[in-house]
């Protein structure tokens, strides 16, 4: 017979077999699992992080990088001291680097202001025709994102992309809209794309020697931020016409039609007004085009018709009732202190 001390050391014996034959079919299933776990997610989030960079990349690529859009220097009349300043710091250098040196090394901003539409945008086209540049067009649009800290992201992989295609423009059109001066009630998003954009534009760890240029466009330059203008060093008003320019820009577009205009019509016009604006003397030639096509009556005149006539005097002189300028002398006062303030005196 068994005593009590035999049967428990007979259990003890039975239950330790059993975990033998358990251990030995599935052996150390935690150590196991754990690695092989462990290993793909450390690989799913370096994929992650690469994914959202390719994303931003993307992104830039699509919305900011623009074409060709096909227009000269020499198709932009007047303009001459904007033109010139190009000419030394985007043109020449990219023809002889190796004279751009030192302290002829050519300035990384660049500020287009002055009165709505006198052809700050045309000088930017130009520039993107003219120049063997990787030319970048960017509006707030393109760097602002309802996700957060997504703007600054994108910001940073403009320059990336900026600096690894260079040499390189980056034109901001209405920069103003995006670099305006800081304030304490502002949003905090916009605060923080802001110094990102001031960090990679001129900070510690950009590259001075990178030959990227920032051309900004405004016409409220009193908005911009103090330290945007400090890196903008070049700053250029660009006014309205002169006399001669206006004539020459009339001459210019009228010739696409036919016109028995003479040249001292031609002084005539220009001096009809002082309050236009480039685009407003645009605005004029096209309504004056126009008065050839009024005079005829009815469509069934319209299909007879093989050829209209030329463009005359009398023509502008009813364009100018129809067309009202949009300077202001208030707007070109303002414009005028800030350039003896801040910008370049010719």
């Amino acid at each position: 017979p068994c005593t009590c001390y035999d049967l428990r050391k007979l259990k003890f014996f039975m239950n330790h077999n059993n975990y033998n034959k358990i251990s030995s079919s599935n052996p150390q299933p935690q150590n196991n699992k754990a690695p092989s776990n462990s290993q793909p997610q450390q690989a799913n989030k370096k994929d992650d992080k690469a994914i959202v960079g390719n994303d931003l990349r993307d992104k830039v690529l699509s919305e900011i990088i623009d074409s060709k859009p096909g227009i000269k220097f020499s198709d932009v009349i007047g303009l001459d001291a904007a033109k010139q300043i190009l000419k030394e710091i985007i043109i020449i250098p990219n023809l002889r680097p190796d004279l751009f040196t030192g302290l002829r090394s050519p300035p990384r901003g660049l500020l287009l202001f002055g009165p709505p539409g006198t052809g700050k945008t045309m000088i930017a086209k130009a520039v993107a025709t003219e120049c063997q540049c990787t030319f970048f067009n960017i509006s707030a649009s393109s760097l602002t994102s309802k996700y957060v800290g997504e703007s600054e992201k994108l910001v940073r992989a403009l320059f990336e992309l900026a600096f690894e295609k260079q040499p390189s423009v980056v034109f901001i059109d209405e920069v103003e809209s995006i670099l305006s001066k800081r304030s304490e009630n502002e949003n905090e998003a916009m605060k923080r794309l802001k110094t990102e954009f001031l960090i990679q534009f001129d900070g510690v760890g950009s590259s001075q020697s990178a030959r990227v240029l920032i051309i900004g466009a405004t016409n409220r330059p009193s908005d911009l931020d103090p330290a945007v203008i400090r890196r903008l060093p070049k700053r250029v008003y660009i006014g309205p016409f002169n006399e001669a320019e206006r004539k020459g820009f009339i001459k210019t577009i009228v010739q696409q039609n036919d016109s028995v205009i003479t040249d001292e019509e031609f002084d005539q016009i220009s001096k009809m007004c002082n309050n236009y604006s480039n685009s407003d003397w645009k605005e004029l030639c096209r309504e004056a085009a126009y008065e050839p096509l009024r005079e005829i009556s009815d469509v069934q005149s319209l299909e007879k018709v093989n050829k209209l006539r030329p463009i005359c005097f009398g023509d502008f002189q009813k364009a100018v009732k129809k067309v009202r300028g949009t300077l202001t002398k208030e707007v070109l006062q303002e414009l005028e202190i800030w350039n003896q303030q801040f910008g370049a005196l010719n």
